[in-house]
């Protein structure tokens, strides 16, 4: 409550000043339903959508339907969805008593609602010297754990942490760049530790802030861009934790917030070329510190990128955009043990399994017991679950064969980018593929589309399957459906005829 007292006089200060002027890029509050982010991700090979008129005097009939399916209630592991157990959050290194740190991981690893992994480790953490990462243990660690366990990693690199008494830079830049101490400080209460602590913040537009941080984004994308250890990667933003705010600190250090909002704009861009297969998520935060936030969320959008936000969970602005944003965006939510529900109510793709400064398996089985039957819901509900839910047949005046799917989102969140589908036999005989809109199918409704068989195929001999695949930044990720009918060993399902016809 102390920090939403602060936002809320300082916001209501900065709104009787005035604030578009200064910010070239400021995109005003807005509701985000009807907003025009443009129609998302290409679609390079669309489907036929409908409409599917079934009598004359139309000349496309819907067919009669032959199979079907009904919601699953299967854990799934796939891109773009679920829950998230954290490895490290602010300290860097999990710590428990009388274990080594790879059992402390290992046990992280093996907790069984988690599908994904976070680390946000800080600077100094992956790189201590010029033109060469070196990681700390946990970093490595969780990448051969991800590896071993079939989990992704998702993850931030922080510029500034007030959770430590060392910098969060390495050395070699922490020592050359200007630091600044900012108008203000915490409080006692809650934030009593961190107002022991000095909280400068480094000049991120100096040019050698810049060439350094536009290295080590270089070296990371060299590492990890498109690897199949990797889920995503937050925008590095202002300030602490990198969301892109230094509350409770006034101001910031730019010598006027139009040259912050550039920064963060260039640093955006800079990310955006590096890692030009992975989503980047970029942090609802209010732009308390004026440095640009509504701009880099924006593009982040437009660029068909992600958000997020930051544990922080409070601010009307963040719940408006997580909750009413394009479909094919995925959200990532960090609302600590406590709010399942919440993460329902705003459609999320991942939601946190962490216990912030206390990360132990023990602490979240702890807090899992605590609220298990609404655990249990999410895990089986977070993100998108896809299944065509009926399928029909129809014959072309031909001779051809049509089938329509039905397809259905048993999940809370939209498809994160472009669902494709394709029908195939196993001996190549038949590959016919194509895409949905971005986004669908939706939580609610029905996305029908279309496939023409060749000629003399025949449809329920058994041999013919389904699958689907998940379309991000240009690369495919295997889709396994929902349903409670048997798949097979890929998560394809085969096409049979089960309702006379």
């Amino acid at each position: 409550m102390e920090r939403r007292d602060f936002l809320k006089t300082s916001l209501a200060a900065t709104a009787a000043i005035g604030i578009a002027p200064a910010l070239k890029g400021w995109i005003p509050s807005h509701n985000w339903e009807k907003y025009d982010f443009g129609s998302g991700p290409e679609v390079k090979d669309r489907l036929y959508q409908g409409p599917f008129p079934q009598y004359a005097p139309e000349n496309f009939y819907g067919g009669m339907v032959i199979q079907y399916t009904t919601p699953g209630k299967q854990l799934i592991n796939c891109f773009g969805m679920g829950l998230t157990t954290y490895i490290s959050g602010d300290l860097g290194a999990p710590h428990v008593a009388g274990e080594s740190l790879e059992t402390t991981i290992d046990k992280l690893f093996r907790f069984p609602l988690g599908t994904k992994v976070y680390i946000r480790p800080n600077w100094r953490h992956i790189q201590k010297r010029p033109g060469k990462l070196e990681f700390d243990d946990y970093w490595k660690i969780t990448l051969d754990k991800a590896a071993q366990y079939g989990k992704r990693v998702g993850f931030r690199v922080m510029m500034n942490n007030p959770d430590i008494l060392e910098n969060a830079l390495p050395e070699f830049l922490y020592k050359k760049v200007k630091m600044t101490q900012l108008p203000g400080d915490w409080k006692t209460g809650q934030f009593a530790g961190r107002a022991k602590q000095d909280h400068r913040q480094p000049q991120f537009d100096d040019p050698y802030f810049i060439e350094c941080y536009t290295e080590m984004q270089q070296m990371l994308a060299e590492k990890y861009n498109g690897s199949p250890l990797i889920e995503y990667m937050d925008t590095c933003m202002y300030g602490f934790w990198g969301e892109g705010h230094a509350w409770p600190y006034e101001g910031n250090n730019f010598e006027s917030d139009q040259k912050g909002e550039e920064t963060f704009m260039k640093f955006f861009d800079i990310q955006a070329k590096c890692w030009d297969k992975v989503p980047l998520v970029t942090n609802t935060q209010p732009d308390f510190s004026r440095v640009g936030n509504s701009s880099v969320l924006d593009k982040s959008i437009r660029t068909h990128n992600w958000i997020r936000t930051d544990s922080i969970f409070i601010e009307n602005e963040q719940i408006e955009a997580l909750s009413n944003r394009p479909a094919w965006v995925g959200a990532v939510s960090e609302a600590g043990m406590g709010s399942p529900s919440h993460v329902k109510d705003i459609g999320a793709n991942y939601s946190a399994l962490w216990n912030f400064h206390n990360i132990s398996a023990d602490n979240l089985q702890k807090s899992y017991e605590k609220n298990k039957e609404s655990w249990d819901d999410l895990a089986v509900r977070i993100g998108f679950r896809v299944r065509p839910s009926w399928i029909w047949v129809s014959e072309n005046e031909g001779g051809s064969t049509n089938l329509i799917f039905g397809m259905v989102n048993d999940g809370i969140a939209g498809v994160p980018g472009v669902l494709r589908l394709t029908l195939f036999t196993d001996d190549g005989s038949v590959n016919l593929t194509g895409c949905l809109d971005p986004g669908y199918p939706k939580p609610q409704g029905v996305r029908q589309a279309m496939m023409t068989l060749p000629k003399g195929v025949d449809w329920n001999s058994g041999a013919l399957k389904l699958k689907a695949e998940l379309e991000v930044k240009g690369i495919r990720y295997p889709i396994p459906f929902a349903c409670a009918q048997r798949l097979n060993p890929d998560g394809s399902l085969t096409i049979k005829g089960m309702i006379n016809v």
